[in-house]
């Protein structure tokens, strides 16, 4: 199934030098970490670069900056609060901004936001669009009704086609109403010449990377769903070898994975051989470093940066055959994918990468780095998405609001959901 945005008549830059400069209001948690968080400042970026006026709602967090250096407007209200009573004083903060700035579209990136915003957009000239990021799991019909507010946009934007199919079939979202638009990348950043030899060795330095050993890097928080023991398992399957392997990633929580994470490998008799480190401010150096990445997640990623990350780094890339690798990911060209858990096929993998000479790790880089720069990087998921308010925005002359079943109704939301 291929899904694409509708060919729109005026583009977004179009109806700025035309009728006048939009303001799209982005709403997220917060602003640290993850993919979300990176989306929506790359997106407040491309609206200023337009000439369009950006406003990013969040609780805050280490990279609020960001959002006025690109020219946006940052205003913190508590959206994070999953608190029936928090999302609904929640609706009236985000309809005031929205008639005081006058907001022409606003953009739900996440569950709890989307909660509120689906109400505060009734009874405005707002149009309303949210997009999905996560297959969230359905474990219960309060957890499908809490996952369900992504799904009641005018449109509905996902990461990837994966996701598509899966909002289409388990919250009933019509398929005409879904825009696939792509995660991307800033090839600026993201490319082998953006790292210096300083860069490398400072990291080196911190990490205690053995001097000369292959690096085998896996970045993601730290979570059993990310596969870590899934990687180690197959480590521990490789023939006595000289390698290192980190795993680059934050706890949540109390921690208590990350210490079951380190008792897994001291078992494994890899205690050093592996090393778990809790944070990365230079993720492309960390790239640099490796001599494979590793994306072994266990359950589909609804895109999964890494592995676009990793390739447009040039590096050698295992991932799991599932979810949004298989769209991102060339099996056999520009990385390998292997079944979800299966050590030995993971351990082949490894075997085979590590394994690559000069020249064949030369080709498989200049393979990786042209998919990435041809069909994920920042400025099409800009387009992509300034495409999706463009389609609003022109269908905008008669406002039609949505309904108020377009919407959840806080009635029907539960503190059960998680």
């Amino acid at each position: 199934m291929i899904i694409k945005p509708e060919i729109t008549s005026v583009t977004f830059a179009d109806f700025v030098r035309e009728k006048h400069a939009p303001t799209v209001m982005q709403i997220l948690p917060s602003l640290d970490g993850g993919g979300v968080e990176q989306g929506v400042i790359d997106i407040n970026a491309a609206i200023c670069r337009a000439g369009g006026h950006s406003i990013v709602v969040s609780s805050g967090g280490r990279r609020v900056p960001e959002i006025a250096r690109a020219g946006g407007t940052h205003i913190r209200l508590p959206v994070h609060s999953k608190n029936p009573l928090v999302i609904a004083a929640n609706i009236l903060r985000l309809r005031k901004i929205i008639r005081n700035h006058n907001v022409d579209i606003v953009h739900a990136c996440s569950r709890a936001p989307a909660w509120s915003a689906g109400r505060a957009v009734q009874g405005t000239m707002a149009r309303y669009v949210t997009s999905v990021h996560s297959a969230h799991k359905i474990e219960n019909r309060f957890k499908r009704l809490y996952n369900s507010s992504t799904t009641k946009g005018e449109l509905v934007m996902t990461v990837s086609h994966f996701l598509a199919e899966h909002v289409a079939r388990n919250y009933n979202v019509d398929l005409a109403k879904i825009r696939v638009v792509h995660r991307g990348v800033a090839l600026s950043r993201f490319h082998p010449n953006s790292v210096t030899p300083e860069q490398l060795i400072k990291i080196s330095a911190q990490w205690r990377v053995p001097d000369g050993a292959p690096v085998i890097l896996l970045p993601a928080r730290l979570s059993r769903l990310k596969g870590h023991m899934f990687l180690i398992d197959a480590l521990r399957a490789l023939p006595q070898q000289d390698y290192f392997c980190l795993f680059v990633g934050a706890a949540r929580g109390n921690g208590a994975y990350g210490r079951e994470l380190e008792k897994y490998i001291e078992d494994a008799g890899l205690a050093g051989k592996a090393r778990i480190v809790s944070h990365c401010d230079d993720m492309p150096a960390a790239y640099m470093l490796a001599t494979v990445v590793v994306a072994p997640s266990l359950e589909p990623e609804g895109f999964g940066r890494v592995a676009i990350e990793a390739q447009a780094m040039g590096r050698p890339l295992i991932a799991t055959d599932h979810g949004g690798s298989q769209e991102t990911v060339i099996a056999d060209e520009t990385g390998w994918l292997v079944p979800p858990g299966d050590v030995p096929a993971l351990t082949a993998a490894l075997k085979e990468a590590l394994a690559l000479d000069a020249n064949q790790r030369a080709k498989l880089a200049t393979r990786a780095m042209s998919h990435i720069a041809q069909h994920f990087t920042n400025e099409n998921m800009a387009a992509g998405t300034l495409d999706v308010y463009a389609e609003l925005l022109n269908g905008a002359t008669t406002r039609a609001l949505p309904s108020n079943d377009g919407a959840p109704r806080l009635s029907d939301l539960s503190t059960r959901a998680g």
